[in-house]
């Protein structure tokens, strides 16, 4: 008897949840089809909704049948409100579409205060063109490079060959993806500019640590680049030009998205062009020598999307980047070039949405110095990446699993003469499962990761873990944790401040040793993560948020460029740790957008013989940002942004000694021959701060507008404004001081159609 009550209540429950029906669909902009990220939908009268993914795409599910209301908003646009019937256990598919606007109060508050109490958003920020365009630009040109560095926990070690440092982590262990890709060296030497077109930006995913399991391979952080699609409804694009580069963006449909039928196919194109190396000489002769500013670079990207009728989607894309820096006796360069698809899958009769990439991609650099062998470096990338969705209520579940195949080849001649030529090649397969979990206060997101490395025959298994407790309306607590590994290695140098030539390293195969002089039982590169955090609404449109952190790198391999006999290895294995506190106060509301952020930070290496700070070890780092737009129709902006840091830590000069390279062999005459000079540097590494840095920079911006949607951006810059002389470094051999770049004002314009 029992059996069967049980039997009656378990089949009448699974009866009730199979009536259960989903409202899902996508959200486009009316003017142009592209898809709204992060936008909020929600059932009117209610508090259910969801936030839309970088596709546009919504699920909001376990919905009985009847009649609903949607309501979807986002920043900018006004609110849609769309009618729906749903069936019992029926899937009914919606497509909103919303014009720029004013959107109501209200909604507006629920879209924040959704997204806020059912993400976990721990270590994390999300960013837009828009607000990389806030940022006073140098050149007038925004740049995901120039705004990085303004989120907390960020720092760069310079504006001519600079580097982006996250939470403790050197370059080579951040993500940095463009639609799925991999790419290596993102970057330009200059170091305001990056590789991806700025107005080609749909949204950046910033994870400076903690992040789920759906990412893996990296140690500290990831960057994940999305670009939009081109325009769905008509032809359009922008011609720009400044002192430091013109660009040029074309999009439109080859098929049009109509409001009857779903579909349709359009294309993006991207193309800058530096020619720094030309203009800095008559325009800028003062921020360097008889030389100029020596730097240009090349960026293309393509890109053509098709989209159905239910929201399922595929992209083709390609990219080709090249740099270059010449000096009178240093020439460098590199090129990046790859290609790839994206595709998303929604199954009409399931809940089950499918999304992956397939994508390959080439880096080659080469340095060449005078009287120096040149240094090389090549990497082959091939990536293949599945992922799987179900959405239930307030479930979310996500699975999936990637092959990574790198092929490596590095030549490098140290400074001792010793050459190391590897050629590493290296499998990953990689396995992970997430699950979300979110209660009216608290949200639970544990996830695992299981990676293989096929090279090194390893397995490393790799948990981690969100949470939120929302305390109150305004007071949320989170923390995220977890592990994880890598196996690519850099022939970059932590030592040194200024590194012009980035090599890339499949991790080893050899034997290593550790740094007690013992062999090491694992070749991966490992680590920790802890983050805490709280977040605090103090006012309608103002957010503090507060992270402590830290980050224990408990096996760090790099290359031995020390190395002075043939015998020694060409890896050494250090530990590390990075630990701080970051914090950030955001305004955003009508037309004021203020921006604050601080960090303490330390971060530290150890190796055989002492424990040292790493030269992008930087104490205290503050930023602060604000614009405004000066009347109602938002044709004029003004923005101001300020930066303080601490100085960077180096190792001091104690003296000089000859050193004979016997390049002529026993002929080599010792009386006439002029020795190379070598360095004898500090016993204690890295004992020694430079100078603190202060930059501030100021733009105006007019928007000139015409008929038929064309515009006309006219944008005055000055970085540097106070040209205040922020030391580079110091050349120890003459002892001649390198400064940052000087005050450097610029005008561009931009026109749009």
């Amino acid at each position: 008897m029992r059996l069967a009550l049980l039997a009656a209540v378990l089949f009448m429950a699974s009866a009730a949840y199979a009536q259960k029906g989903v409202i899902r669909g996508n959200v486009y902009d009316r003017s142009s089809g592209e898809p709204i990220a992060y936008g909020t939908v929600v059932i009117a009268g209610t508090t259910d909704g969801a936030v839309t993914d970088f596709d546009g795409f919504f699920s909001i599910t376990n919905l009985a049948a009847g009649s609903y209301t949607l309501a979807t908003s986002y920043v900018g646009y006004d609110t849609a409100l769309v009618d729906v019937v749903l069936e019992a256990g029926g899937i009914q598919y919606v497509k909103l579409t919303i014009g720029e606007g004013i959107n109501l109060g209200t909604v507006e508050v629920t879209a924040d205060r959704t997204q806020a109490r059912t993400e976990v958003q721990v270590s994390q920020v999300s960013l837009t063109a828009r607000d990389i365009k806030t940022l006073p630009s140098v050149g007038g040109d925004a740049d995901l490079a120039q705004y990085l560095p303004v989120l907390p926990g960020i720092v760069t070690t310079g504006d001519q060959g600079g580097q982006i440092f996250i939470r403790g982590g050197a370059p080579i262990q951040n993500l940095v993806m463009l639609d799925g890709v991999t790419i290596f060296n993102p970057f330009h030497t200059i170091g305001f500019f990056s590789v991806f077109e700025t107005e080609a930006i749909r949204n950046v995913e910033v994870n400076t640590g903690g992040f789920g399991a759906q990412n893996g391979g990296r140690l500290s952080a990831v960057v994940d680049i999305n670009t939009r699609v081109g325009n769905r409804k008509k032809f359009s694009g922008l011609i720009g030009v400044s002192p430091f580069q013109s660009r040029v963006m074309l999009e439109g449909p080859l098929k049009k998205l109509t409001e009857a039928k779903g579909g349709s196919i359009s294309y993006l194109m991207s193309g800058k062009q530096g020619y720094l190396d030309r203009t800095g000489k008559s325009l800028y002769s003062y921020a360097s020598d008889s030389t100029g500013l020596p730097y240009s670079f090349k960026d293309l990207y393509g890109k053509i999307s098709s989209l159905s009728a239910n929201g399922s989607s595929v992209d083709l894309f390609g990219f080709n980047y090249t740099d270059n820096a010449r000096f009178p006796a240093v020439d460098y360069g590199w090129t990046t070039v790859g290609g790839g698809m994206n595709f998303k899958l929604v199954p009409p009769a399931s809940n089950l949405i499918i999304d992956g990439s397939v994508s390959y991609s080439s880096y080659d650099s080469r340095l060449g110095i005078a009287d120096q062998d040149d240094r090389s470096s090549s990497l082959r990338n091939y990536l293949a990446k599945f992922n799987f969705g179900s959405f239930s209520g307030r479930n979310t579940f996500r699975y999936g699993f990637a092959f990574n195949g790198i092929r490596t080849n590095l030549d490098f001649v140290n400074g001792f003469d010793q050459r190391t030529n590897l050629q590493n090649s290296n499998t990953e397969i990689a396995a992970y499962v997430s699950f979300k979990r979110a209660w009216d206060r608290f949200v639970l997101e544990p996830s695992f990761r299981l990676q293989y490395y096929a090279s090194q025959s390893e397995i490393s298994p790799e948990p981690r873990l969100g949470l939120k407790w929302n305390v109150g309306d305004r007071v949320r607590l989170k923390a995220a944790g977890g592990l994880y590994s890598q196996n690519l290695l850099s022939s970059v140098s932590e030592s040194d401040v200024v590194n012009l030539f980035v090599g890339f390293i499949a991790g080893p195969e050899q034997q290593l040793t550790g740094r007690d002089g013992r062999p090491l039982t694992t070749r991966l590169q490992t680590a920790w993560h802890a983050i805490g955090g709280v977040e605090v609404d103090l006012a309608p449109g103002v957010t503090l948020n507060v992270e402590p952190y830290l980050k224990e790198f408990t096996q760090l391999l790099s290359l031995n460029r020390n190395k002075r006999e043939r015998g020694e290895s060409d890896y050494q294995a250090e530990v590390g740790q990075a630990y701080g506190l970051d914090l950030s106060l955001a305004y955003d509301r009508d037309r004021l957008y203020v921006w604050t952020t601080y960090s303490l930070s330390k971060v530290t290496r150890e190796d055989a013989t002492q424990t040292y700070p790493t030269v992008f070890d930087r104490r205290h780092n503050a930023n602060f940002l604000v614009a405004y737009r000066l009347d109602e129709r938002e044709t004029w902006e003004v923005s101001f942004r300020y930066n303080f840091g601490t100085g960077f830590p180096f190792s001091a000069t104690r003296g000089f000694f000859g050193r004979q390279t016997f390049r002529d062999g026993i002929n080599t005459d010792l009386f006439r021959s002029n020795p190379e000079l070598g360095i004898f540097f500090s016993d204690v590494r890295n004992g020694n701060r430079l100078p603190n840095y202060h930059r501030a920079d100021f733009a105006i911006k007019k928007a000139i507008r015409f008929e038929k949607g064309r515009n006309l951006d006219i944008n005055a810059s000055v970085t540097n404004a106070a040209n205040r002389n922020n030391i580079f470094f110091v050349d120890r051999v003459s002892n001649e001081r390198v400064d940052q770049l000087p005050i450097l004002p610029s005008v561009g314009a931009t026109f749009k159609w």
